[in-house]
């Protein structure tokens, strides 16, 4: 087992400064994922967007973003992680100028391509960052739940900062502001994150399985988005879906063949990484629709403004910000890791539910106020526990795979649960209101529906922990993949001791 080196001061304070620029990174790609959805009705006026169209300019990074991930973190345990991130934030912050100053649809959208490749480049290398430099149980628990606040929070501070800036300035300024951030996080990053050289490429490049699991992804992601506007049983749906399985079962099939895979299949048999992922995956879906859905909820019945609308989050927002600072790693000190989760996933559960009781005329407090807080204390509760789970035994030389493995599931969970949400919840109102319903009585009744499949969502996340996620706690030996070792030829980053009640007592201590 690896041995943990005790920290200089000056080491120690350059990795906790190095923590904060790899989350201003992560935080200025998960804003650019909300804060462009209030700024959309000004893009299509001023680029004279139709209405199918303006979908490209969210679904071209989303196609791009997703598709990409798992790539890119295993590029990063190729060549060097700091190489990835550092790259992957000058493409995100050019594309952003580009994007701020794209005088047509074709240049935002491919401008928005861009972002999306800049974007995974960046994200999907940062908790693989976080897990080699915080290697000490105490520190890590910290360290995880500072990235949890921002890649949790992020996206109703996005609603926020989107519906200030388009009110006060214009849309172009949502793209601007990711300039400085940028720019200050490339050069801190250049001084602060240590220099890795990866595992290296003397292996050769898997070039053919690189290119299936991209077009792969990408594909279904396409299939995904495109079933918003073309419906599910459509042939551009079914067919480029069933593409995705082909290239998909065409990647595995070379990844077992060959010596040097760019995804060792061995990190398919670590439990606690797939099955938090696909619990994740379920959680996601549930908490998209309450920000998707709930924004539009809360301005077109409601009729509140972009910026009241981003106002109205911060209930989720704040929770998720006090519970990052230490709160939730004392729960599961004294109440378990798995009673945590549960009881953070049950709460998100009533927080939808709450969402289900609203109307027409529904004031803010008590009901829309504690349903978001209830979304932000289960969220805040759930996230850190999962990615304790997820990464506690993914051997250090796939640290990158395993992050981008985490954030494909987040990313793909998002974009379909989103489309599938979204197109239930259309449906329901369109056919209400052909009815003779009122339109925002249809609306609401189409929210309703997408918000109990939400909570059913977030419901089978509860299952899948209970059958599938080991109980938090068990020795080691019962955690840990008796075959990754000597797969592939390198300790496991294993916490010490192994199990996170143990490494979230010392933090609460």
């Amino acid at each position: 087992m690896n041995t943990i080196a005790l920290p200089t001061a000056s080491s120690d304070r350059r990795r906790w400064f190095a923590l904060v620029v790899v989350c201003l990174a992560q935080l200025m790609i998960v804003l650019d994922t909300t804060i462009v959805n209030v700024a959309l009705p000004s893009i299509q006026h001023d680029l004279h967007f139709t209405q199918g169209n303006l979908t490209w300019v969210i679904n071209a990074f989303l196609i791009t973003f997703g598709s990409l991930l798992l790539l890119a973190g295993r590029i990063g345990d190729l060549i060097g992680r700091k190489r990835v991130f550092l790259a992957g934030v000058v493409v995100f912050t050019v594309a952003s100028a580009l994007c701020g100053f794209a005088p047509s649809q074709g240049l935002l959208i491919a401008a928005r391509f861009i972002q999306g490749i800049g974007g995974a480049l960046a994200v999907s290398v940062i908790l693989a960052i976080v897990v080699t430099e915080f290697p000490a149980p105490s520190d890590r628990a910290k360290a995880m739940s500072a990235y949890v606040f921002v890649a949790v929070a992020g996206g109703s501070l996005g609603l926020l900062a989107g519906g200030a800036l388009t009110q006060a300035l214009s849309w172009h300024w949502i793209f601007f502001v990711n300039l400085p951030i940028g720019v200050a996080t490339f050069l801190l990053g250049r001084v602060l994150i240590p220099k890795d050289s990866g595992s290296g490429l003397a292996g050769g490049v898997d070039w053919l399985g690189s290119v299936l699991v991209t077009a792969s992804l990408m594909t279904a992601v396409y299939a995904i988005v495109q079933a918003t506007s073309h419906g599910w049983g459509s042939i551009q749906v079914l067919g480029f879906g069933a593409l995705a399985i082909v290239l998909m079962g065409a990647f595995l099939s070379v990844e077992r063949r060959i010596a040097n895979p760019i995804m060792p299949l061995r990190i398919l048999r670590l439990r606690g990484l797939i099955g938090s992922s696909a619990v994740r995956g379920f959680l996601v879906t549930g908490m998209f629709s309450m920000f998707f859905l709930g924004a539009l909820y809360l301005e077109h019945v409601l009729h509140y403004s972009a910026l009241v609308t981003g106002l109205a989050f911060l209930p989720f927002t704040l929770t998720v910000g006090t519970l990052s600072l230490g709160v939730t790693a004392r729960l599961i000190a004294r109440f378990g890791s798995m009673a945590v989760l549960v009881g953070g996933l049950a709460t998100m559960v009533g927080g939808l539910a709450l969402l289900v009781t609203t109307g027409v005329h529904t004031s803010f407090f008590p009901t829309i106020f504690v349903a978001f807080f209830a979304m932000g204390l289960g969220a805040g509760s759930s996230f850190t526990p999962l990615l304790t789970i997820a990464m506690a035994d993914v051997p250090a030389a796939d640290a990158g795979l395993g992050s981008g493995i985490i954030n494909v599931s987040q990313q793909v969970a998002a974009a379909l649960g989103l489309a599938v949400l979204g197109t239930i919840a259309t449906n329901r109102s369109t056919s209400l209101e052909a009815h003779g319903q009122s339109l925002a009585s249809s609306l609401v009744s189409g929210y309703h529906l997408a918000f109990t499949i939400g909570a059913g969502s977030i419901l089978a996340g509860i299952v899948v922990t209970l059958v599938v996620l080991r109980p938090i706690g068990r020795r080691a030996s019962a955690t840990a993949d008796p075959g990754a070792d000597s797969d592939s030829g390198s300790e496991p980053v294993r916490l010490v001791p192994s199990d996170s009640d143990a490494l979230l007592e010392r933090t609460a201590a």
